[in-house]
């Protein structure tokens, strides 16, 4: 019979030693561009304690030695889901919107969008709401795009937390999606019209992006620049103004700073940029 994880194992949390700790943080570090910070080391450590069970093994030690096998790249991306933060929702940071919206009015199709760290959903969806409404002859598409399938699964399902609903402008909830606007316990879903418009696909951008991405004309990279290495945030910055084509706009949070980059881009707005 296949002995099961002892019961005082489970009701007692492991730590994370030093060098256990300090190898997990490169494991970040090395898979997503991402900083664990010293103060995580306790949250890590309740977060992997169930892959230990799930593997049965009795130490973190074992675990990252199980994670450095080539074969594993796949609990690699499990790890990195687990330990980053997914805080998102429609229309973050509003005046990226409705700076957005203004831009999109002039412009001519056919225009290209990317959500380039979509977590699970709600920008994307955000973007295409505004681009339905400003976008002058409706010529245009969103890319979304993650590293973690997890969250990409939430977004391709486009469902939502009436919670979430709070910051949409008016009448844009009943325009844009189906549910019932009177029940704040309730769930709401994005119209499959409009999630038809959005392209979702796994993409680690701190790696070689692929080769048929193309240029877009506007690239949202916002609130996750703040979790990488100054070095990484630089790469990853480079990297993704290389598909932005001249006069397309790039955004990032309105915490994150790009000051010093080499790179071809004016300041317009507040944390919006100008591929130049």
């Amino acid at each position: 019979m296949e002995q099961a994880w002892p019961m005082s194992s489970e009701l007692r949390p492991l730590p994370l030693n030093d060098s256990e700790f300090r190898r997990l943080q490169q494991l970040m570090t090395d898979a997503s561009g991402m900083i664990l910070a010293p103060n995580k080391r306790l949250l890590a450590a309740g977060r992997l304690l169930t892959r230990l069970r799930h593997y049965r093994l009795d130490s973190y030690a074992d675990y990252l030695h199980l994670l450095d096998q080539q074969m594993n790249l796949k609990e690699q991306r499990l790890v990195v889901d687990l330990l980053t933060t997914h805080e998102t929702y429609f229309f973050r940071e509003h005046p990226h919107f409705d700076y957005l919206g203004e831009w999109l009015s002039a412009q001519k199709g056919p225009l290209k969008l990317w959500s380039a760290a979509c977590s699970s959903g709600e920008e994307p969806y955000s973007l295409a709401m505004v681009a339905q409404e400003h976008a002058r002859d409706g010529d245009w598409s969103v890319l979304a795009s993650d590293l973690s399938p997890s969250m990409l699964e939430k977004a391709r399902d486009g469902l939502y937390d009436m919670t979430q609903a709070k910051y949409f402008p008016q009448g844009w909830l009943h325009r844009h999606c189906l549910g019932d606007s009177g029940e704040p316990n309730g769930r709401f879903q994005v119209q499959a019209a409009l999630r038809e418009r959005v392209s979702l696909r796994e993409i680690n951008i701190v790696q070689p992006l692929p080769d048929d991405l193309g240029l877009f004309d506007v690239i949202f990279l916002r609130n996750v620049l703040m979790y990488f290495t100054h070095d990484e945030k630089q790469r990853t910055v480079q990297r993704l103004v290389n598909q932005l084509r001249p006069g397309g706009l790039l955004f990032i949070g309105h915490a994150e700073s790009i000051h010093g980059f080499d790179v071809p881009l004016r300041l317009l707005n507040p944390s919006v940029y100008k591929r130049l």
